[in-house]
């Protein structure tokens, strides 16, 4: 695909087309590479939390609480 660089305030910068994105797997951070003529862009994963099954386990205790309450029950009989 070509393409043209654009000016961005002092910097310059291209348009990345969704379906190369989609294609890249890249979504947010991004780290970029230069070497003799050319450019390399590398997503940069975010760690998955040590804990991640607690955390979960957890938002489902919390939410289990707050959906099991007397109060709930009345306001869904009412829509």
């Amino acid at each position: 695909m070509k393409t043209s660089l654009v000016p961005i305030g002092n910097s310059k910068g291209i348009r990345i087309p969704k379906l190369l994105l989609e294609e890249s797997g890249i979504s947010k951070d991004v780290e970029i590479k230069a070497s003799k003529g050319m450019l390399k862009i590398i997503p940069i994963k975010t760690p998955v939390p040590k804990h991640a099954d607690e955390t979960a386990l957890l938002s489902e205790k919390t939410l289990r609480k707050d959906w099991d309450r007397l109060e709930e029950d009345k306001a869904w009989v009412n829509l």
